[in-house]
């Protein structure tokens, strides 16, 4: 059957569109407000108040620009030792809680996905609303609820009493084992459904021969099911990486005060000490250790499987 060539015509400005769509909703919402991220890292505000000073000295004709903002996270001195202040712990601890939070929210959430993607047709939509459901309450709320159930004289500690397990309350809220309690609670959805996506397409009918070769129910499982689902298990583990380094709401409200993470030192910088550019140069950096990975990753990965093909 002949094409038609009015819709060969439309079908790339369509095309067009499409991808642009994306393109310009990063450029308006990541990429220039990142730009102007960048721009106040480097601005000098001495006494003043306003971050937004001009970089070019029109008089003597020279760009100025601010490096302490960024040499001051690594040394805290000129002549200091490299690696050693508080902003170099407080990236290192919020890599490890992400780290952490991350392997909790796949170890515990790849069940759930294989579960409901082996459900019945019939009841995944039930399941998979369960899921969501947690996000039709308001996010701090949840995270109170959780300060409601791990205080000295909260619910788990009441229910632990009344049961004879313990016979004083346990310290649980304020304290790293709350912290991550809360980042794996609310970031869970976030692996579960990028895994079932990816393992609700699986064919089944592998793993039926991988049984009639000999193969019991776990070593199908780890040498099929997983290396299948392997795009899952990124997709979630970055969905839930990501958000985790930067997280200030719940360590600021679960953990304890040992417990700085970067995303409360970038608070503290712009609004405590009011030095917007030192905060900026903090979440500059921050936003470097996660895309630049991920970027090298993507091209190694990208590199391989073109080799493969």
């Amino acid at each position: 059957m002949a094409r038609n060539p009015a819709s060969s015509l439309l079908s790339v400005p369509g095309r067009r569109f499409v991808i642009a769509v994306p393109f310009g909703w990063l450029t308006v919402f990541f990429f220039l407000p990142f730009l102007i991220l960048l721009y106040i890292s480097f601005v000098d505000m001495g006494t003043g108040i306003d971050p937004f000073q001009p970089l070019w000295d029109a008089t003597a004709g020279v760009l100025r620009l601010k490096y302490e903002n960024y040499w001051t996270i690594f040394k805290a001195e000129w002549d200091g030792p490299l690696f050693q202040t508080l902003y170099i712990e407080a990236y290192v601890r919020s890599l490890l809680y992400a780290a952490i939070t991350a392997t909790l929210c796949l170890v515990i959430g790849y069940p759930f996905a294989y579960f409901i993607a082996r459900s019945p047709a019939s009841v995944r939509p039930a399941l998979l609303l369960m899921v969501m459901l947690p996000f039709w309450t308001s996010f701090l709320l949840r995270v109170y609820a959780w300060k409601g159930i791990l205080a000295d004289a909260g619910i788990l500690n009441r229910l632990l009493m009344a049961l004879g397990v313990i016979d004083e309350p346990l310290h649980m809220l304020y304290t790293n084992v709350s912290m991550l309690v809360g980042m794996t609670y609310v970031y869970l959805p976030f692996m579960v459904l990028p895994l079932y996506a990816n393992l609700v397409k699986l064919d089944w009918r592998l793993l039926e021969a991988a049984y009639d070769l000999g193969a019991t129910p776990w070593r199908a499982f780890w040498l099929v099911t997983v290396p299948l689902s392997k795009a899952g298990i990124i997709a979630g583990f970055m969905l839930v990486f990501i958000p985790s380094v930067g997280e200030f709401v719940i360590p600021s409200l679960l953990g304890g005060p040992e417990n700085l993470m970067i995303g409360r030192v970038v608070w503290d910088e712009m609004f405590a000490a009011n030095n917007w550019p030192r905060a900026a140069a903090l979440a500059v950096v921050m936003i470097g250790l996660i895309v630049v990975p991920l970027a090298i990753y993507y091209r190694y990965s990208g590199e391989r499987a073109a080799g493969q093909s």
